[in-house]
């Protein structure tokens, strides 16, 4: 199985950003997968892209969901 990279765009003021966190962080320690929160303030290049949507999970470089994470559909792409 391939070692998987997994970011949260997030800001330091977003409520859902924390929510999201929360919600796929268990998912990710059972596959054994680090989460990486990006803050997209801290990057101009992030800001311009992510900035008005996080959070968004970003999965191997690639934007996996943004808002709303269903975490069965995010399992199954870690198995991959």
């Amino acid at each position: 199985m391939q070692k998987h990279r997994v970011q949260l765009m997030v800001r330091s003021t977003c409520g859902s950003c924390a929510r999201v966190e929360a919600q796929i962080r268990p998912l990710l320690e059972r596959h054994g997968v680090p989460l990486e929160i990006c803050d997209v303030d801290s990057d101009v290049e992030w800001a311009a892209e992510f900035g008005d949507r996080v959070p968004v999970v970003v999965l191997d470089g690639e934007e996996f969901a943004c808002w709303e994470v269903d975490n069965e559909e995010l399992g199954h792409a870690l198995l991959v």
